[in-house]
């Protein structure tokens, strides 16, 4: 874990109200590190409804494949989370992990092994003592609580420099219903899915075809527009439980996706997504400006996203905006390596409300000194007009600095 927190950190934490339905606590294990926090066991009433979504990576972490069968049956009693170790590439012993993790934290709630869900998040590679939840889960299943959410943030983060939390409370027929989320990443971050690991929770009683149809979409502009390094991770994980709580205040059980009730709670849920993925974005490793793509004018919205990637993934373009340098020169290569329908001379780049090239060339108003003032600012907005359609799309990410070449050249010593 990085000693400085991200510059571009939230003043102040979010104060997350208890969810009901919803408890924890947090402990430290010794999985990787001595004196450090890093399991996290979640506990959920019965009834509870999961969804998720996970990497598509396609060599993913054996907890994600112990998540994906667990989703087939939409419930959940349970959440394990650790840091410090994967348990990616870890052959049989890995499956086998999983396998006991899940039984300890079973026989300490009173549930199914298939009622657990798992995440681990670290190092790859290196094999995971399970043993380690022998001497924790009993004693966290005997401390539970519904708060403060500040705990489970932290026990979650690996090179995070800020625990990352966001939580909304929203009308839902004629009750009110919570929605808090945490999230951890900093590095390996190119999505496919969500993030590294990210845990929504919520009172509302949901069905979980409904949720996973919510999560499914709301995940797209979201975490999965997202990217700090370019590497998508084995371990990304985003799971949404609703425990169904509410329906003892009169809350309505919804089970179509249609129904109008959800209109809100919809709108509720995709602004934490989005507040926790630009998080993500802001705690890149090594980060010192949020970089914001967008790029409109493209003949689709796939073909604006496959571009706003390259840019955003452009070593050139994320080393430039970390010295400050205005250096649209590597906007146009990002958008013309992209493999995507473009026209040089329709081509528009701006940074910032400042355009600073136009059809094919430098703009006539160009103002060095100005954009250059623009470009010492905290967050950068690189915008990009092809020309040709009503394509349109953002994606969020960070400058490439120094720090992030630190960070990953001593990761596992």
């Amino acid at each position: 874990m990085s000693a400085s927190i991200s510059p571009l950190a939230p003043s102040a934490l979010p104060e997350v109200p208890p969810v009901p339905g919803v408890r924890f606590a947090t402990a430290e294990a010794g999985i990787r590190y001595q004196g450090r926090t890093d399991a996290l066991l979640v506990a959920f009433d019965k009834g509870t409804a999961v969804a998720g979504v996970t990497t598509r990576s396609l060599c993913p972490s054996a907890p994600v494949e112990w998540c994906r069968e667990a989703l087939k049956k939409g419930k959940a009693r349970g959440l394990v989370v650790n840091s410090g170790n994967a348990n990616a590439f870890t052959g049989l012993k890995g499956r086998e992990s999983t396998a006991l993790t899940a039984r300890i934290a079973a026989d300490a709630l009173g549930c199914k092994p298939t009622e657990i869900f798992l995440a681990s998040t670290g190092v790859i590679g290196e094999p995971l003592d399970a043993t380690k939840f022998q001497g924790v889960m009993g004693d966290m299943a005997g401390r539970l609580a519904a708060g403060p959410w500040e705990g489970p943030a932290r026990a979650i983060m690996t090179t995070d420099t800020f625990p990352k939390l966001a939580t909304a409370q929203v009308p839902f027929g004629n009750t009110t219903v919570t929605i808090a989320g945490i999230a951890k990443g900093a590095g390996m971050i190119a999505p496919d899915m969500a993030t590294m690991l990210s845990f929504v929770f919520t009172d509302a009683p949901i069905a979980a075809p409904v949720l996973q149809k919510l999560l499914s979409k709301l995940v797209v502009n979201s975490f999965n527009a997202v990217t700090v390094d370019g590497d998508t991770s084995t371990s990304d994980t985003l799971l949404l439980f609703a425990t169904g709580a509410a329906k003892e205040v009169g809350a309505p059980a919804v089970k179509d996706s249609a129904d109008p009730v959800l209109r809100p709670f919809r709108k509720a849920l995709k602004a934490v997504l989005n507040d926790l993925a630009e998080q993500v974005a802001r705690d890149g490793e090594g980060a010192r400006k949020l970089i914001r793509v967008h790029v409109s004018g493209a003949v689709s919205k796939s073909s604006a996203r496959r571009i706003a990637f390259s840019i955003a993934n452009s070593p050139l373009v994320k080393t430039a905006v970390a010295g400050e340098d205005a250096n649209w020169g590597r906007v146009v290569m990002a958008v013309g390596k992209a493999g995507e329908p473009a026209d040089r001379d329709r081509l528009a780049i701006s940074f910032g409300d400042i355009r600073v090239a136009a059809e094919g060339a430098r703009d006539p108003s160009y103002d060095e000194q100005v954009v250059s003032d623009y470009m010492k600012g905290d967050v950068i907005d690189i915008r990009v007009d092809l020309g040709l359609g009503k394509g349109a799309d953002r994606v969020l990410t960070c400058d490439l600095t120094k720090e992030y070449v630190a960070i990953n050249g001593d990761y596992r010593s």
